[in-house]
């Protein structure tokens, strides 16, 4: 199995970091032999997606769309290719993915996906250009709000799980809201994160 950890926290090191790494744990105690590749999207050259449309009006067969732009995303995309698990975490800003983590999905969305797709009336929605399967878990935190108020602020969530369905073929299995951190600290969460991950084996 692989693993492909992205994390779209700024910070190293912290909240978001250390759940995700809890949730590593969780997958390597149901399967040791599994291949992790984790990825701090902030350690990486992503540029802004150009809206140049190559990629989502390519024809192409193969299971990626080129993109015109020339970035560290050339072989993260195969990274991305190559898992058949994922794991997401990031802070919500403002109540969506950190800026980051909203250009590599930008990046992603139709590079892997073909605007084939009919939801009700409308044609053009993303369709997986492969038919691959994933699983995928996604941990979001925030500082200051709890989590019985998450249906206020909790937009990433959404985000992450549309681009996985729709260009990824993927599935979430499970995903946790890690609120109020700054009262309650991390290790109040390291438990659902380690099953979280274990869900996902």
């Amino acid at each position: 199995m692989n693993l492909l950890v992205i994390v779209g926290s700024p910070r190293k090191g912290k909240a978001t970091d250390t759940l995700v790494d809890k949730a590593i744990e969780g997958v390597k105690s149901k399967s040791p032999n599994c291949q992790v590749k984790k990825l701090h999207l902030i350690d990486h050259d992503i540029q802004f997606c150009k809206n140049c449309l190559a990629c989502r009006d390519s024809k192409t067969e193969d299971p990626i769309a080129k993109c015109s732009i020339r970035d560290d995303m050339d072989y993260i995309k195969e990274d991305v290719l190559n898992s058949d698990t994922l794991i997401f975490g990031t802070p919500v800003h403002m109540g969506y993915v950190t800026a980051v983590m909203m250009t590599f999905l930008e990046r992603i969305c139709w590079t892997f996906g073909k605007p084939e797709r009919r939801v009700l009336t409308i044609k053009g929605c993303p369709l997986p250009r492969s038919d691959k399967t994933r699983k995928a878990i996604v941990i979001i935190t925030s500082g200051i709000v709890p989590p019985m108020y998450r249906k206020l602020c909790d937009w990433a969530t959404g985000q992450i799980k549309t681009v996985v369905k729709d260009s990824l073929n993927g599935k979430i299995v499970g995903d946790m809201y890690a609120g109020d951190i700054e009262h309650r600290g991390v290790d109040y969460y390291l438990d659902r994160a380690f099953n979280l991950g274990r869900k996902l084996v």
